[in-house]
């Protein structure tokens, strides 16, 4: 009997023990479903980011491709401004020249003395077209005018310009030539 006893006690320690063993097993597998489905939703998030990163570059990619391109039109509309702005100047230019060409031909005096009074007057013309304009001298300014000579007389005031050895000219606010001068005092 004590062996009977010590049997069915052995079995139910075994059963005991397989039933905590099984529970032990569900756990640890309803433990491996919940970290696999946990790494599936890792794997899912990480490849939702790789497509994201993946867009970006995409996107930057572009937006770098779109920069070259028009820091490229912008360097090409720059130089045809100036080749624009230079053939303008020339054109405003050559009916001045075309007239010089006609007086040298001409034997008549007066007719060449005419003549080049019209074509001055047609050349600040073409000055004014272009927005140039002449540089004032009445007094000193180092700003627009360079002083060649000094003379102390007291006929003139102070700071003022006697007499006009160039003139100087400005296009708005940038001097182009200064007008060369004799100052005064």
């Amino acid at each position: 009997m004590e062996e009977t006893k010590k049997q069915t006690a052995a079995a139910e320690e075994t059963e005991a023990a397989v039933q905590t063993d099984a529970k032990a097993e569900k756990a640890e597998k309803k433990k491996q479903k919940k970290l696999e489905s946990e790494l599936l939703a890792r794997e899912k998030e990480l490849e939702a980011k790789a497509e994201a990163l993946a867009a970006c570059e995409d996107k930057y990619m572009r937006m770098m491709a779109e920069y070259d391109n028009f820091r490229k039109r912008s360097a090409k509309e720059k130089e045809a401004v100036y080749a624009d702005a230079y053939s303008d100047c020339i054109a405003n230019l050559l009916p001045i020249l075309d007239n010089l060409e006609r007086a040298s031909g001409s034997e008549n005096f007066e007719a060449v003395k005419k003549g080049l009074e019209l074509t001055e007057k047609a050349f600040g013309e073409a000055l004014e077209k272009m927005g140039v304009s002449e540089v004032e001298t009445k007094t000193f300014d180092p700003n627009l005018h360079n002083a060649v000579m000094h003379v102390e007389d007291e006929a003139y005031g102070e700071s003022e310009i006697v007499e006009v050895y160039q003139k100087g000219y400005a296009k708005g606010d940038r001097v182009i030539r200064y007008a060369m001068v004799k100052v005064a005092n």
